[in-house]
């Protein structure tokens, strides 16, 4: 069972930042980000499903003109999935994430929203601790999830 989210104990840095939804036009640039954060990268065909799909949110944070990183979520019946999340490489260990993450939680802040779900690399450790920080809890260990045979470990948050 999950914890009421609470992101104070999450750093977040003191970052001159903007949120803005992609775009069509931020399509190449999401996909060669996509590229540098992980060895298996979704296409650019999935990303342009997402920005056709009504459930679809992708969110980007750019520091100084420059993109930063995204995070790609659905929201569903009381319940947002987070399932994308990332941060380029240089701007890693900045508050990237705990800015997106806070960003979608206050947009779904309207009383509708229960659960939050996401799964995460159980071998990512410094994500799995970022999401405990936010008050994610495991819930069960998704054996051979990814492309490469990695297991996947479900969180969850509810929201009280």
């Amino acid at each position: 069972m999950g914890q009421s989210f609470d992101s104070a104990n999450c750093a977040g840095h003191s970052l001159q930042y903007n949120i803005r939804p992609m775009e069509k036009k931020d399509l190449n640039a999401v996909v060669a980000a996509e590229r540098l954060c992980y060895a298996h990268p979704w296409s650019s065909e999935l990303f342009r499903q997402e920005l056709d799909n009504p459930l679809s949110a992708i969110d980007l944070l750019f520091l100084e003109e420059q993109l930063a990183g995204y995070l790609c979520s659905w929201r569903i019946c009381g319940e947002l999935h987070i399932h994308n999340v990332a941060t380029l490489p240089p701007f890693r260990r900045r508050g990237v994430a705990v800015r997106l993450i806070r960003h979608v939680m206050a947009r779904c802040s309207d009383g509708a929203l229960e659960k939050v779900f996401l799964e995460v690399r159980v071998g990512n450790s410094a994500a799995i601790s970022l999401y405990r920080c936010f008050g994610f809890a495991d819930v069960v260990v998704r054996k051979n999830y990814y492309p490469d045979g990695e297991d996947a470990l479900l969180m969850e948050l509810n929201i009280d």
